[in-house]
C-alpha cells in the first residue's frame, strides 16, 4: 500500500474509483482482454478463413466509433494497434463505454467475470450487471465516508474506519475480513462514548438512546437486529467472519453502512 493511502492523505474518492481510472485498472481490465479476446483462437489470424478480428473491427467501427468501415487498417494487428492507441488515451468512463459494448457484443460470462473481479480487486465504484456498467458506491455516501474520516471529535472512531479503509485499499494484500471487524469497532467505539461506558455494547448505547427519546423504539429495535453481529461471542459477526469468501464488496458494504450508521448516531450525541 502507497503511503499515501495508508496514512489517510490521499483523496478517498481516488481510492474507492468512481470519478475516475487510475493506470492499475485501465491496465489491468486491457490485460483481460487480451488474454481473453485477442488471444483467443483463429481470433486475429485464422488460416482456413477469416480472423474473427475483421467480423468485430467492422461492428466497432460501425457501431461504436461510427467512422467508415474501410478505413479501417488492412491487418489484424494494425487494427489492434489502433484500438490500444484508443484505449489507453480516451476518457476513463469512454473505457466503460468501450467495455460496456464489447462484452455485450462477446456474450462470454467468463469475461465479465474476469471484468467484474478486476473492477472489484481495484476499488472501483462500478459493476458490470445485466449489460450495463452500474454504481455500487453513491456520492453521497463517499462524502459521508470522507467527511468521518476528516473529523477528529472522536479520534477512536476515526482511527478505527481508517483502519478499515486502509485494510479495504491495499491492493497487494487487502485483508477484508479485518476491515470489517475495524468498521464494526467503529460502531461500538461511538457506543461507548454515547454510554459513557467504555464497556457498553451497541445495545446497549441504542437503550440509552431509546430511554432519552432520540430514538424511535422501532428504529432501535431494527438497528439492534441489523448490527447484531456486534456480539463478540458467538453472534453473527462471528459466524459472518468465518466465510471464506468475504469480498471487497462486502468489506466496502460494511465500511459505508458503519460509517453512515456513526454519523446518524453522532447527531444524536449533539441533539
Amino acid at each position: 500500500m502507497k503511503f499515501s493511502e495508508r496514512k489517510g492523505f490521499k483523496d478517498k474518492a481516488e481510492i474507492i474509483q468512481k470519478d475516475g481510472m487510475n493506470d492499475e485498472l485501465r491496465n489491468s481490465l486491457w490485460n483481460v482482454l487480451d488474454l481473453l479476446i485477442w488471444q483467443k483462437e483463429r481470433f486475429m489470424w485464422n488460416q482456413y478463413g477469416k480472423e474473427e478480428m475483421d467480423e468485430f473491427s467492422t461492428a466497432l467501427w460501425f457501431q461504436y466509433f461510427k467512422k467508415p468501415i474501410d478505413s479501417r487498417p488492412n491487418d489484424s494487428y494494425r487494427i489492434l494497434d489502433k484500438i490500444r492507441d484508443y484505449f489507453f488515451s480516451c476518457f476513463w468512463y469512454e473505457v466503460y463505454d468501450f467495455l460496456e459494448w464489447t462484452l455485450n457484443r462477446m456474450k462470454d460470462k467468463k469475461l465479465v467475470t474476469a471484468v467484474n473481479n478486476i473492477l472489484e480487486r481495484e476499488l472501483s465504484g462500478y459493476r458490470f450487471v445485466s449489460g450495463v456498467f452500474t454504481d455500487i458506491t453513491g456520492d453521497e455516501e463517499l462524502k459521508v465516508l470522507e467527511d468521518e474520516l476528516s473529523d477528529n471529535t472522536f479520534p477512536g472512531v476515526r482511527s478505527h474506519l481508517q483502519a478499515a479503509l486502509n485494510l479495504l485499499s491495499n491492493r497487494e494484500s487487502p485483508d477484508y475480513r479485518n476491515s470489517i471487524k475495524e468498521s464494526i469497532s467503529a460502531v461500538e467505539s461511538i457506543a461507548k462514548i454515547i454510554t459513557d461506558n467504555p464497556k457498553a455494547t451497541l445495545g446497549q448505547a441504542l437503550s440509552e438512546l431509546e430511554k432519552k427519546s432520540k430514538i424511535h423504539p422501532a428504529l432501535k429495535q431494527g438497528f439492534s437486529k441489523i448490527y447484531g453481529y456486534t456480539s463478540d461471542e458467538g453472534g453473527i459477526r462471528h459466524a459472518m467472519l468465518e466465510v471464506p469468501s468475504l469480498s471487497a464488496d462486502d468489506a466496502k458494504f460494511f465500511l459505508l453502512s458503519c460509517t453512515s450508521f456513526i454519523n446518524y448516531l453522532k447527531t444524536k450525541i449533539e441533539a
